[in-house]
């Protein structure tokens, strides 16, 4: 009878965890709703406050900032997994170009124009009328009118590559049971691992008028990596007892590259804009304590087409309860009263 009872407990349990998903789809057209409700938050780096403090230092002191394009930044490591695939992140290129945009640096895009060769193709055929801004006189044309000059060009860009990837520079680790000779007794077991592997990549600044390489960085970072373990097993009351615990946990890889093209931007950056030491908050805070600049790790300035420029508020972009709708009071009050 009491086996009987386990083995009901144990269906029921079953059935409790499968009741989230159901073979008919509900009102809302879902057959399960997914889990997790985390909100969207900045990504930074040990590095990002010091790329924001080196473009506030920039704006505070009017430094000249030349415009920079981004180009390939490509794994060169190799690396895959059978099933997971590229083991480093093929977006290297964006994670420069939101470094650079941290620093405060005038970006000009060259890495993907496919979107604007194609404008200018139907522009050159009078494909796409007149801008809504241009003049709407008699004699203002009836298509966008292709101007010489109007696409500024590059003064540096920043190319390069990850270059290593090591799997294991070093590991230990130990296990520990203790039990006595009874086998009824308790017997418990423990167990730490380590492990350490790099990543490291080979940047480089190049003069887009001259192709001189005006500065090459290579770094590497390390990542760390651990398992931790802990059980025991008994015998009480006639039944028996194995219950484990444990964690992994390891130090992303995508975040360790970030970090190194954000310490190689960051110190590429101090030498364009003139950083009389390697600090730029310390900088920023001798030579233009008296000014209000914004602090932000998500974004840079923007300018309109007409001209004009909206400053980001980079502390409200950083804010994780923004916008969500579990989070931001004003988005919750214009969504009372939807149904659920």
């Amino acid at each position: 009878m009491m086996m009987r009872l386990k083995l009901l407990a144990v269906a029921a349990s079953a059935l409790a965890v499968t009741g989230c998903v159901t073979p008919w789809a509900s009102e809302a057209g879902l057959y399960a709703t997914p889990i997790g409700d985390a909100p969207v938050t900045a990504n930074p780096t040990p590095y990002s406050n010091a790329l924001v403090c080196m473009a506030n230092y920039a704006t505070a002191t009017g430094k000249n900032r030349p415009r920079i394009a981004v180009g390939r930044v490509l794994d060169y490591t190799g690396k895959e997994d059978l099933e997971g695939g590229r083991k480093v992140t093929q977006g290297a290129s964006l994670m420069a170009m939101s470094a650079f945009a941290k620093a405060g640096a005038m970006l000009v895009e060259r890495f993907d124009t496919s979107v604007s060769e194609l404008e200018l193709k139907y522009s050159n055929n009078r494909l796409i009328g007149a801008d809504p801004s241009a003049d709407t006189g008699p004699a203002a044309p009836e298509f966008r009118q292709i101007m010489a000059g109007e696409i500024p060009g590059s003064d540096y860009y920043f190319v390069g590559g990850i270059t290593e990837l090591n799997s294991n520079i070093r590991s230990v680790g130990v296990d520990v049971f203790v039990g006595d000779l009874d086998p009824t007794d308790m017997k418990g077991r423990a167990g730490f691992k380590a492990f350490v592997i790099n990543v490291g990549v080979d940047l480089r600044l190049v003069s887009t008028k001259t192709l001189e390489v005006v500065d090459v960085i290579s770094y590497q970072k390390q990542i760390i990596g651990r398992e931790v373990s802990a059980g025991i097993f008994d015998f009480a009351n006639g039944n028996i007892f194995d219950v484990g615990a444990g964690e992994r946990a390891m130090e992303p890889i995508q975040l360790a590259i970030r970090s190194t093209i954000e310490r190689a931007v960051l110190e590429m950056t101090a030498n364009l804009y003139g950083v009389p030491n390697a600090d730029p908050c310390g900088a920023l805070a001798e030579e233009a304590s008296d000014m209000s600049l914004p602090q932000s790790v998500t974004g840079t300035t923007i300018r309109l087409p007409d001209g004009s420029a909206l400053t980001s508020d980079g502390d409200v972009r950083a804010d994780p309860n923004r916008w969500s709708d579990k989070r931001d009071d004003g988005v919750k009050a214009a969504l009372r009263g939807r149904r659920s």
